[in-house]
Parts: structure tokens; C-alpha cells; sequence
């Protein structure tokens, strides 16, 4: 199966960036490479463009659409988080800007085998890093009701977190949950037929929550966005896609502490703390894709961009 993806807010992303036809920049997010391709178009034989990847089927696709820039392109199968010692095994101590393009990508969705998608039927898997061992499949059969229903809760945002774990629990008494369909038809049964008739799809909310537990998600992306922030030179950028409340919650939050770090009591006449501004965010508000875009690629509807700027000048914590 071609490893498709529609670049979400790629013209938004571009401008944002800002980017310096030597600058070295990084895609910790690479997929099938659609906004790294306009990045490196724009480079010189002096930039360099680092694409990072959990994935094997994106890191061979984005080899595939990069190849005519490879002299560019250094490629790198590793989780975002790791970029420091990305960086480091490179030599490379700062860099130009930085993407991440959060969450699933349209060839997972697509891909029935990985198991992401409530609308195909497929082993319960969503892995977005297939050495991993752990699968979804184990998260549903194997967490105590208590800890399965606070995933559904916390990152699903899902009102009916234990009913839910409820019947899944009753239903692996009799047997082992299997595919993707089985927990949908679980689900199903488990939230009122009320409720169920509001809004979309049922399952919606519980393979979200499902997906970011086993991937690690949000904690990924804490522990990420200090880093990042840190290895940008003077005026670097990072940019960040999110596409539900969860995500944007965070980024919103960590930029702005990178922004207005101090700690001291709002009373102190003056800052002890001794945490100084890393930068600023570009835009207060998040950017949002046109009605054109979202009229084109559905699955842009709920994509919010930020952008933060690291401004040198004051001291590296």
C-alpha cells in the first residue's frame, strides 16, 4: 500500500518556519515526507533537512519521495523524543526549526492492518513503532477496570470511561478481544443509545485514548518540547500541528512557560527564581486551516498549528 498523506496547514508550516536556505532543520514527525519535501526544496547545498521517524513504512516512503534531495537529507528511525541524542550522535548542537506533525497519520488510518481505524476490522495493534511489543490488544485485555477506565477518561474524554471498561472486562471473561471490530461492537453495547445517536462514531473517543496510552503520546510530547526548544539557534522556530484538545493543551502550556518561566510569588517585587524567557510565541492564537482545506481533507477540521521562537539572549537553563 503507497504510504499516503495529506499535508495539513503545509503552506502555514513553511511561512512559519521561516526558513533559511542554509539552515539545518528537523521533521520529528517525517511520515510520507510532504511537508519535509517543501522544506528541502527550499534549502541550499549548505542546509541540511533531518527527518525522524518511529515508523519503517514512513521511513521507507519519505527515502522514496526524498531521494532526489538526498544529498540533503539525513533520515534518522528514532521517536521525536529522542532528538537531543539525535542531534548529538549527528554533531549537530542547534538548529534552524523544527516540525512536529502530531497524532496519526492518514496512511496509518488507512492501513487496516495497523489496527488504528474503527471503520476497518483488523487485530488490535495501533503501534506506531512496530519493535515495540506491547499492543493494543494487550492494553484491552490485560488493564484492571480502575486504570483502563482513567485512560479512557483522561485521554479519550470519554463520559462513559467506566461503563465501558466494564463490559470489556465482562467480555474478555469469556474471551480474548481480538480485533478492532469486536471492540467496536463492545463499545457499542456499552454507551446508551441516546447518547450513542449524538455526534460521531462511537468508538471514536476510546480508540483515541487507547492509541495514546500504548504510543505514549502526551508524555512523549511533554518530555519533548523543552528539548526541542533548547536546541534551537537564535530565532529558530518550532512548529506544532495538534488535532485534539489534549495535545493543544500542552503545547499552549509549554510554550508559554518557555515564554514566562518565573516561579516567584505574584507579590515579589522582583524575580528570585532566576528562570529567564526562552523565546515567544508567534501567534497567541492558534492558526487554523482555511475552509478550502478543510473542505479538501476532512481530517484537517480539527488541526491547530502553534509556533514558538527562541530568542537568544538570555541563559540556557
Amino acid at each position: 500500500m503507497t504510504f499516503q498523506h495529506e499535508s495539513i496547514l503545509l503552506n502555514e508550516c513553511i511561512n512559519g518556519l521561516n526558513i533559511k536556505e542554509d539552515g539545518i532543520y528537523v521533521d520529528g514527525t517525517l511520515g510520507g515526507a510532504g511537508h519535509s519535501i517543501e522544506i528541502v526544496k527550499r534549502l541550499s547545498n549548505k542546509g541540511r533537512l533531518i527527518g525522524i521517524d518511529q515508523d519503517d513504512r514512513a521511513i521507507d516512503a519519505s527515502t522514496e519521495r526524498l531521494k532526489d534531495y538526498k544529498e540533503k537529507v539525513i533520515i534518522v528511525r528514532n521517536n521525536y523524543v529522542e532528538i537531543k541524542h539525535v542531534l548529538d550522535t549527528l554533531g549537530i548542537e542547534k538548529v534552524s526549526g523544527i516540525l512536529l506533525d502530531l497524532g496519526v497519520s492518514s496512511h496509518q488510518l488507512d492501513e487496516s492492518s495497523r489496527g488504528f481505524s474503527y471503520m476497518h476490522d483488523a487485530p488490535l495493534d495501533m503501534r506506531m513503532d512496530q519493535r515495540q511489543t506491547l499492543t493494543a490488544r494487550d492494553i484491552v485485555n490485560t488493564y484492571e477496570h480502575g486504570r483502563l477506565a482513567k485512560v479512557l477518561r483522561d485521554y479519550g474524554e470519554e463520559k462513559f470511561a467506566s461503563r465501558i471498561a466494564s463490559f470489556i472486562l465482562t467480555q474478555r471473561e469469556i474471551a480474548p478481544i481480538e480485533t478492532t471490530h469486536e471492540l467496536v461492537e463492545i463499545i457499542k453495547r456499552a454507551i446508551p443509545r441516546k447518547s450513542a445517536e449524538k455526534g460521531g462514531h462511537p468508538a471514536k473517543r476510546t480508540f483515541q485514548a487507547i492509541r495514546i496510552e500504548l504510543n505514549q503520546e502526551l508524555t512523549v510530547l511533554k518530555d519533548a518540547i523543552n528539548q526541542m526548544i533548547d536546541s534551537l539557534e537564535d530565532e529558530g522556530r518550532l512548529c506544532i500541528i495538534s488535532f485534539h484538545s489534549l495535545e493543544d493543551r500542552i503545547v499552549k502550556h509549554m510554550f508559554r512557560t518557555a515564554f514566562l518561566p518565573c516561579t516567584c510569588p505574584p507579590d515579589f517585587p522582583i524575580c528570585v527564581c532566576g528562570k529567564v524567557s526562552k523565546g515567544f510565541m508567534i501567534n497567541k492564537k492558534p492558526i487554523l486551516p482555511s475552509d478550502e482545506e478543510m473542505s479538501l481533507n476532512p481530517r484537517a477540521k480539527s488541526a491547530k498549528l502553534r509556533i514558538f521562537e527562541r530568542k537568544v539572549g538570555v541563559a540556557d537553563e
